[in-house]
């Protein structure tokens, strides 16, 4: 069997074992310097991209295209680590760039987008040569957007020989913090730590009424924290839920949406949240762990909104929890891998606690992974696990990777040409100077944006225009990021393009457009919340203890009530008066002021004694014996 398995091996896997290990080594035993470092992620990453997505065309010669980008990506990554040190990029800067740069730069900007067209889509390539052609055509455009206009040489000098291009924080990221947590994702999987969060959400869940559905929203809350992905977080446990929810009545639709809902959440709930939260570390100068912590409330938010959806969708339907003899128990399950925890707790403890770096903290829950999995005989990692799990995570931070190198060019741009703060002035200016306008006007521009892109690309980029204009009004800096990462990811669900809803649709064997439109209203909360804690900064665990408290309260009543109005059903079902009359108290509940506070409870108080009064109305009175 052995032998079998390493006749299986091709030369993509055995790279992707190289990745691995080098980023490994690297958080072991000290980083390269920043364009090194940098230089030889994009290079693997690049090499694999192309080795796993050749390129579809009928032509019998494209695998002559495809050994030719390996090549330019080979010799590419060589100049640039021999000729891209530190001292020769200042030497450069006084002497300018010579021919053989020019030519370097351009293929490598032709070659990344060609990679990322493979393995992101056409979406993220389409805006980056937009951003392009705008640091060159600038000069021609309006007063409010022109700029002096930049030649080829300035523009490949700055998104090529730079930090602040390709090779800028967004790839520094991913170097350095994002590939260790996907490592680590795949090193818990593989030990059997995915199964057991399946298990314990079916023990925690599986008896409620909504039952798998429910299950679904808790086991991909526990995946959420070890997997950088919405789309992958639905195929990996929607494989399990989705079936189950169907099995019950579930339509396809609903059963896909629920789930696509689910995982999108998993991106902002701590400890991992996701490759975003550790650029969003890096663009405001702070520790990951005050990100989390920051992040805390609103995610609970967010799960506690579906989790109210899919039970009142599991109440109007009359559907059932699974059978007890279906579902492990949950002293069983904690009591055969309450050691998968060990791991996530180190994270947590070692971020908040100890404020390491996220490259230690990430590599120390590695090897707890390691040591902790020969606590039971099956779940040991032996070499070959070990090996699979380099592999599959490496694979799956290649994605990541093309995106924040991409990203980079549209940061690039707007540093050069100052478009940063033009987009911001022309947000407060068309905003008027209201926040309410403003935010509203930066989450669109996030949705679309972030339209089929890698959350990570959607944050950054809606992050350098849209954030400085919402500081700009007020907002603390953490406040307007997270407003912005919120919607970078829920445009995951978000019609006409939402990749997490269009995975889970192929595994629920709906369609797509159905899906993200009910993913869209079971997801209804992740459009309020960030506009909760925009006018709220206390759900960001910002300011005195009690009104922390109160805040929350109130902003939970507010969850509930806003999940009730959509679903029309709260202790009865409610007709469209009482719905109404919720939503408006929901809304009312956004803005944490002691009036606006005062009249949505009036509004929910009145309608939870009219169903009270109406369900009492039909109680049928006991017929007297004769």
């Amino acid at each position: 069997m052995l032998t079998k398995w390493f006749a299986g091996i091709s030369a993509a896997t055995v790279i992707a074992w190289a990745m691995g290990l080098f980023h490994i080594y690297t958080a072991g035993f000290g980083l390269m310097t920043a364009m090194l470092q940098r230089g030889v992620h994009l290079t693997f990453a690049l090499v694999l991209i192309f080795l796993l997505y050749p390129l579809k065309l009928k032509s019998r010669c494209k695998w002559v295209i495809d050994a030719a980008c390996l090549l330019l990506v080979v010799l590419i990554g060589a100049y640039m680590a021999l000729f891209a040190s530190p001292t020769q990029l200042a030497a450069r800067a006084l002497v300018g760039l010579s021919t053989m740069d020019l030519v370097v730069g351009a293929l490598l900007l032709l070659i990344l987008l060609e990679a990322t067209r493979r393995i992101c889509g056409n979406g993220l390539v389409v805006i980056a040569v937009v951003f392009m052609a705008y640091a060159y055509f600038g000069r021609n455009l309006p007063s409010l957007l022109a700029h002096r206009g930049y030649g080829f040489t300035q523009i490949i000098e700055q998104l090529v020989f730079t930090t602040e291009g390709i090779y800028g924080t967004p790839l520094g990221v991913s170097a350095t913090f994002i590939i260790l947590f996907v490592l680590f994702g795949a090193f818990l999987e593989k030990s059997g730590g995915g199964e057991f969060f399946v298990d314990m959400a079916y023990a925690l869940a599986g008896k409620a009424k909504s039952g798998p559905a429910m299950t679904a929203v808790v086991s991909s809350a526990m995946m959420g924290t070890i997997s950088g992905s919405a789309a992958s977080n639905v195929v990996t446990t929607g494989t399990f839920t989705i079936p189950l929810m169907k099995r019950v009545g579930y339509k396809p639709p609903v059963a896909g949406a629920i789930e696509a809902v689910a995982s999108t959440g998993g991106q902002v709930l701590p400890p991992v949240m996701g490759a975003a939260a550790f650029i969003m570390a890096e663009m405001l100068g702070i520790t990951y762990g005050q990100v989390a912590i920051a992040a805390i409330l609103p995610a609970l938010l967010y799960f506690v909104s579906v989790g109210v959806m899919v039970h009142l969708e599991a109440v109007k339907g009359g559907f059932k929890g699974l059978p007890r003899e279906q579902l492990p128990v949950l002293w069983t399950v904690l009591k055969r891998g309450f050691y998968y925890l060990i791991p996530l707790g180190v994270i947590i403890y070692t971020l908040v606690i100890l404020f390491y770096t996220p490259t230690k903290a990430a590599l120390l829950a590695i090897g707890t992974t390691v040591a902790v999995s020969f606590f039971r005989r099956e779940s040991w990692m032996t070499p070959r696990r070990i090996l699979d799990a380099l592999d599959s995570g490496v694979k799956a931070s290649l994605v990541v990777a093309a995106a924040c190198a991409t990203a980079g060019i549209i940061i690039g741009v707007v540093t050069l040409t100052g478009l940063g703060l033009r987009f911001s002035n022309l947000i407060v200016t068309a905003s008027g100077g209201s926040l309410l306008l403003a935010l509203l006007l930066t989450a669109v521009t996030c949705l679309v944006l972030g339209m089929g892109l890698p959350t990570s690309a959607a944050y950054i980029i809606t992050a350098t225009l849209g954030a400085p204009a919402l500081v700009k009004l007020g907002l603390t800096p953490i406040g307007a990021h997270l407003f912005v990462l919120y919607f970078a990811c829920i445009s995951a669900i978000t019609p006409p393009v939402a990749i997490a809803a269009y995975a889970a649709s192929g595994v629920a064997l709906s369609s797509p457009m159905q899906t993200a439109w009910h993913a869209s209203r079971l997801g209804i909360a992740a459009f309020v919340v960030p506009f909760m804690f925009a006018y709220g900064p206390e759900l960001l665990l910002i300011g005195p203890p009690l009104e922390v408290v109160r805040a929350a309260l109130t902003a939970l009543f507010g969850i509930w009530l806003l999940a009730s109005g959509v679903q029309g059903y709260a202790l009865a079902r409610s007709n469209w008066l009482q719905r109404g009359m919720m939503l408006v108290a929901a809304l009312l509940l956004i803005e944490t002021g002691g009036i606006t506070d005062v009249a949505g409870f009036i509004l929910a108080l009145l309608v939870i004694v009219s169903q009270l009064f109406f369900a009492k109305l039909q109680i049928p009175k006991p017929v007297k014996a004769k």
